[in-house]
């Protein structure tokens, strides 16, 4: 797709690729790389293998959106990727707001009066990436139109 046909090959709203690299690449690297010094709650063997095996799936994740941010908007391995990425992160969002807490840190008793804690705070993080990844697949749709009507 040119950008004489008035619609330019990538949107701006393709930004979204990165920020996932920016919510999970840093935990996810630290995860890979020394999962005992997360500061959660009841690590045990399992849990750190667990946090490894999630710090791998997670980097790779990263890979595969920043491989996916400088393609066009219309390809389908594309829009799969972001469309995988939108479901984890709105699942993820879910997950962290009925999560009990296991991050122990606190941001004052106010903040926790309010139920405000860092287990809701990752996972308003992480709706905002998800809706991100909504708006984008929806602002994106006039791309494919266009490649389809060609």
């Amino acid at each position: 797709m040119s950008q004489a046909q008035g619609i330019p090959a990538r949107s701006p709203l393709s930004m979204i690729f990165l920020l996932h690299i920016v919510l999970e690449g840093p935990l996810a690297f630290q995860g890979w790389w020394n999962p005992a010094s997360l500061p959660f709650l009841g690590l045990n063997n399992t849990t750190l293998v667990f946090i490894k095996l999630w710090s791998v799936l997670s980097l790779s994740t990263c890979l595969m959106a920043l491989l996916c941010n400088g393609l066009p908007e219309f390809m389908a391995g594309k829009r799969a990727v972001g469309l995988g990425l939108g479901l984890y992160h709105t699942t993820l969002s879910t997950v962290l707001f009925q999560a009990p807490r296991f991050i122990p840190h606190t941001f004052g008793a106010l903040a926790e009066s309010y139920k405000f804690t860092p287990e809701i705070l990752w996972g308003v993080f992480h709706g905002l990436i998800g809706l991100g990844f909504a708006s984008w697949w929806q602002g994106t749709v006039p791309y494919v139109q266009a490649v389809a009507r060609r």
